[in-house]
């Protein structure tokens, strides 16, 4: 967004996406977010195994690792949710009318599709089909242009070639 555009923008007209923390335990800080945040990478790397795994590309040893790999990550989801109070069904995070952040379990296959795809499956798909994404992000205040970029990113599940 440039500086331009962000003249122009009315927030009211932007959804309302307040999250409202689901924890019984309010003391537990950014907790609940980052071990949201890792549960839904978790969910996603265990999608990309899936679909490799259907695929043939992994060999037996390969699927084994990421297996062993992917339950360790579980256990440790799990355990830090018991550390900080926090109850593992809250790390699916309701976003109103975007819907759910994360499937309900045993509700989402790689490769098939649901009628009201969650944020999880959105990326999913994303990373299988693969994106790219550029532009130049101008942000500024007060009239003055404080920070400039350029971006430019390549999401996919895909190897790229240099």
């Amino acid at each position: 967004m440039t500086s331009d555009n962000a003249d122009n923008l009315d927030i009211d007209q932007l959804p309302n996406l307040a999250i409202q923390p689901q924890t019984k335990n309010s003391e537990a800080g950014l907790a609940p977010l980052l071990l949201t945040v890792v549960e839904l990478i978790r969910q996603l790397m265990e999608a990309q195994i899936i679909r490799r795994m259907e695929g043939g590309d992994l060999s037996d040893e390969d699927l084994d690792r990421a297996a062993e790999s992917l339950r360790k990550l579980e256990e440790q989801v799990v355990h830090l949710c018991e550390i900080f109070d926090v109850d593992p069904a809250d790390l699916n995070i309701d976003l109103g009318e975007i819907g759910t952040l994360l499937p309900r379990e045993g509700h989402y296959y790689p490769g098939e599709k649901s009628p009201s795809p969650t944020i999880l499956e959105l990326l999913d798909r994303l990373l299988d089909t693969g994106v790219v994404v550029e532009g130049d992000l101008d942000l500024g205040m007060a009239q003055l242009s404080l920070i400039q970029a350029k971006l430019r990113l390549v999401l996919t599940s895909k190897p790229l070639e240099t």
